[in-house]
């Protein structure tokens, strides 16, 4: 049977070699996961705030800053602590991995790998780091958000989004209380080299809360002044 993952997680891979890049994002694409690579610490620092991974999977060894010392950083970080993180590397022996998992990361696979074991090893740790969500199902009280249909109900009610606004309600309830900025959702939203301009990030939040308002839930997405937007609710197990 094929292992339940969170159909829409966002994993961030970080490789500099093209062709292992290339591999994981094919692989990752291909289970249903939106990918986005990048082949040094320095390029992934700034997807890691604009993109929101839900998991990072990690090389040791990359120009620049290496994977482990960010690793590491990334653990300081009260932001990114709890992070799922999986480590790559050519260094296969026993210390090598103790060490490697001794920096923070919470699973290491050695090269060359399977893509099979890879995608395993990612909805293992998935299911472990958020819990019964990797059932793809978020609740918060009456409003339930099916990650994998692509459905929003408020209790036996089916709300109408639109993909635009399914999209943004996803991004919010999979990162309660973290905090977006307009520039930040752009990105997510409609990618990075969209030409979108930022008040159309505000009509699509309001048609958003028009929906949710007919069923009193558009507190649930609050305004930050000055910065953007955020879910205010905390989310339940389901």
């Amino acid at each position: 049977m094929e292992e339940e993952k969170i159909s829409s997680a966002r994993i961030l891979v970080v490789e500099d070699e093209e062709g292992i890049q290339e591999l994981l994002r094919v692989a990752l694409k291909r289970q249903g996961f939106e990918v986005c690579c990048e082949s040094s610490v320095e390029s992934a620092e700034p997807a890691l705030q604009s993109w929101a991974p839900q998991l990072v999977i990690l090389d040791w060894m990359l120009p620049g800053e290496n994977g482990l010392a960010w690793c590491r950083a990334l653990r300081r970080c009260e932001e990114t602590q709890k992070l799922p993180i999986i480590l790559l590397t050519a260094r296969g022996e026993e210390g090598d991995r103790v060490h490697g998992l001794e920096s923070g990361a919470d699973d290491y696979l050695a090269k060359p790998f399977s893509p099979r074991e890879l995608v395993a090893r990612v909805n293992a740790l998935l299911r472990r780091s958020y819990g019964n969500n990797s059932a793809g199902v978020v609740k918060l009280g009456e409003l339930h958000v099916d990650l994998r249909a692509h459905r929003v109900y408020v209790k036996d009610v089916q709300l109408h989004l639109g993909p635009t606004e399914f999209r943004l309600l996803r991004l919010f309830v999979t990162n309660p209380d973290r905090v977006f900025s307009r520039d930040m959702l752009l990105d997510q939203i409609w990618g990075r080299q969209s030409f979108i301009e930022e008040r159309t990030v505000d009509v699509h939040i309001r048609r958003l809360r028009r929906v949710l308002d007919e069923y009193g839930h558009a507190p649930l997405i609050e305004t930050v002044r000055g910065e953007g937007y955020r879910c205010s609710a905390v989310v339940s197990d389901v």
